[in-house]
């Protein structure tokens, strides 16, 4: 006999098993102590921002199209899988309680991120509004968290639309009167905010009146969505560890592999000079990466009024890329016929050495230039000199050991 109860609690265990065996990895001692910093600094300058908050700085529109943004992205993890498509289809009138489950779960994991935009925004909400009293902020946090179920249920129902357009259409809806609702709120325009408010239900019921004209389930939909997600945690941990299954995503990005390969001699011991080098480019993983953390450090560096904040940003977001990029080494790990090529090992050590080191020197002469324009000439000596000592220091000290 079906038990749909029985079946989600075997199917999360082995979620939280699968994603918990990556989670070790991505929250290791070094990132820990990187996000540590990086959250203590920027917690300090924003109380310090606060403190001299311009009179007209647009707080409400910022918190509401935050809490909007959070309060219209509610995706449902119904943990379904690629055989289901085929098994679990003459159970599809015993699911009911299943696909509860999975609304409540989804729920669940998605409240961190609200709590965190609580946190975070309370800070400005009683600088913008001093006057206000804590009860305001906790029923706007409150609104939040309804609005949040509502529109989880509205994800859920326009699932089963297989249109992709009408789902589309719904989501930038949802959206807008969202942030509508909010901003209103906040700015205590309470006749508007009730009008966004009835607007945003009758999206709502409407969607509703679509799912009971659609009652069958959208498999192939919604086990794309779960496979998509998936995909997207694994990219993230094979950042860290071995992701044997992930399928990887190539790109070709032809220009950019004919600039970084054409001054590459035509040699055997510049073989892997060669295959690391369109590795970085070509993959779905490492540019992306490569490119986020020098934007993300720089918009750190930019920021940051304190001189040598700026440089131990500088510094912590080249090891980040450096400890990230190290993973080029792992790459090729299943492909056999590398293990062909009739080349020294220690030439595919050296490439990725070489590599490795290109590379930070790139990120180091990129914020030197941020240095440039920002006028601090002392600045970028200082980030000049440590990031040329680090990135020798971190590869051929750390990455060298490591490359085994």
């Amino acid at each position: 006999m079906f038990n749909a109860n029985n079946f989600f609690r075997e199917r999360f265990a082995s979620h939280m098993k699968e994603t918990s065996r990556y989670l070790k990895y991505i929250f290791n001692g070094h990132i820990a102590v990187a996000m540590l910093f990086f959250i203590s600094a920027l917690a300090y300058y924003y109380q310090q921002w606060l403190e001299e908050l311009p009179e007209d700085f647009p707080a409400a529109l910022i918190i509401g199209m935050v809490f909007g943004v959070l309060a219209a992205y509610s995706p449902v993890r119904t943990l379904l899988k690629e055989p289901d498509l085929v098994f679990l289809l003459p159970a599809e009138q015993k699911l009911g309680a299943y696909f509860r489950n999975t609304l409540f779960y989804s729920f669940v994991i998605q409240l961190y991120l609200l709590f965190l935009a609580m946190a975070a925004l309370a800070p400005l909400y009683f600088a913008a509004f001093p006057a206000r009293s804590g009860s305001s902020y906790f029923w706007t946090a409150l609104i939040l968290l309804l609005m949040k179920i509502w529109n989880l249920y509205a994800s859920w129902w326009m699932l089963k639309v297989r249109n992709h357009q009408s789902r589309l259409a719904d989501s930038i809806a949802r959206l807008l009167l969202n942030i509508a609702v909010f901003y209103l709120f906040i700015s205590q325009e309470l006749v508007l905010a009730a009008i966004a408010t009835i607007l945003l239900f009758g999206v709502f019921l409407y969607d509703y009146s679509l799912s009971k004209k659609n009652p069958g389930i959208v498999w192939d939909v919604l086990i794309e969505k779960d496979i998509t997600r998936m995909r997207t945690f694994y990219r993230i941990a094979n950042m860290f560890t071995d992701v044997p299954h992930l399928r990887n995503q190539i790109k070709k990005r032809h220009w950019l592999v004919g600039l970084l390969t054409k001054r590459v001699p035509f040699r055997k011991e510049n073989t892997f000079d060669y295959l690391y080098r369109i590795t970085t480019v070509r993959s779905g993983d490492y540019l992306g990466m490569y490119i986020r953390l020098i934007v993300i450090g720089g918009l750190a560096v930019y920021f940051v009024p304190n001189l040598w904040v700026k440089v131990a940003f500088s510094i912590l977001f080249l090891y980040l890329s450096g400890f990230q990029m190290m993973t080029l080494w792992q790459h090729h790990r299943t492909t056999v016929w590398i293990d062909l090529y009739p080349v020294k090992k220690e030439w595919r050590q050296n490439a990725v050495i070489g590599w490795l080191l290109r590379l930070l020197l790139f990120q180091t002469l990129l914020f030197c230039l941020l240095f440039i324009i920002l006028g601090n000439l002392t600045g970028m000596i200082i980030v000049l000199a440590g990031g040329l000592l680090f990135s020798y220091l971190f590869v051929h000290g750390y990455v060298k050991k490591r490359l085994t």
